[in-house]
């Protein structure tokens, strides 16, 4: 029974990802510090040991690699606010950036046979070019995207140097069940779809947009990113190269509302607000290198909306 790593496990993304590993039959170790990732987000499985603890702990990391012969680690832990680390880039540089450096250290002394990173669209910045493809120039604004785009060089350079089997995917704006609403560093999608439901239920509840509403971004749902890093495992022509993860196509908030009224049959007020530090006016991805691969966005927006709406309103009860 092969046996993974999923860093960031009990999270948004990482947990879809350890539903399917269980699926297929694997035995999985789940390392999360349950900054933001939680325990309800696992499913309950004797093939699924949880260890609580941080990317940054060397000596635990030691311990787990020693236990464990790991064949395949999969890399989504992070510090995921992009204002954090405006905040406290110091922070969020240690986990970000040195945490994937302690994890690919002992990756290579314990003969791991694939890693593969979550990246972020964040690398690009505010580059002009469209749609992103993995071989434009990068200039990422925030210690956020800093972070993840030398993470990617120590990850695929890996690769060449040692010969670890390393492959780094940059997501663009993943959502889906389990992403969590409360937090005010959230994914706009969980944070829309949570005003809606309120304001469904009678709140006196708005629609803040940071900006004029015509900002772009490729949503891309969470079951399809986990098809995304399924593939890039399983691929010898992965190795040492970076992959966009998204749909290629272009949505700005102002559509991203429409649909959700569409969705809902309700409409909040919608309150333009200044934009904030950082934020990105358009980005969607070229998803040309992935997709010959054999990668094939299986939702559209309306879709997955409608399945993330749902499983919202049945976890509140509604």
């Amino acid at each position: 029974m092969k046996t993974t790593l999923v860093t960031g496990g009990a999270g948004f993304i990482g947990s879809h990802l350890v539903e399917e590993l269980l699926k297929e039959g694997r035995r999985v170790v789940v390392l999360d510090d349950l900054s933001s990732g939680k325990l309800e987000n696992l499913p309950k499985s004797e093939n699924l040991e949880f260890i609580e603890g941080s990317i940054t702990d060397r000596k635990l990391l030691r311990e787990i690699f020693s236990e464990f012969k790991f064949k395949t680690v999969f890399h989504l832990a992070a510090v995921p606010s992009v204002e954090l680390s405006v905040r406290e880039p110091l922070k969020t540089h240690e986990v970000n950036c040195n945490g994937t450096i302690y994890l690919l250290e002992e990756a290579k002394k314990r003969g791991v046979d694939r890693f593969i990173f979550s990246s972020s669209a964040a690398v690009y910045g505010n580059r002009p070019e469209l749609p992103k493809r993995e071989d434009h120039p990068v200039e990422p604004v925030t210690p956020y995207g800093v972070d993840k785009y030398a993470s990617e060089r120590f990850v695929v350079n890996s690769y060449f140097l040692y010969g670890l089997k390393a492959t780094a995917l940059r997501f663009f704006n993943v959502y889906g069940e389990r992403q969590d609403s409360s937090s005010p560093y959230s994914g706009v999608i969980s944070i829309f779809i949570d005003r809606f439901i309120r304001f469904k239920n009678g709140e006196n509840v708005t629609v803040d947009v940071f900006g004029d509403g015509r900002q772009t971004r490729d949503f891309v749902y969470v079951k399809d990113v986990v098809r995304a890093l399924l593939l890039c495992e399983s691929s010898n022509e992965a190795f040492g190269e970076v992959f966009n993860v998204g749909t290629g196509r272009e949505t700005s908030l102002l559509d991203l509302i429409k649909t959700l009224k569409e969705i809902t049959g309700v409409s909040p007020p919608v309150i333009f607000k200044p934009p904030r530090k950082g934020d990105i006016k358009r980005s969607y991805a070229d998803i040309t290198k992935l997709s010959n691969l054999g990668y094939k966005p299986g939702y559209s927006l309306n879709e997955g909306l409608k399945r993330t709406y749902l499983w919202e309103e049945k976890r509140r009860g509604l």
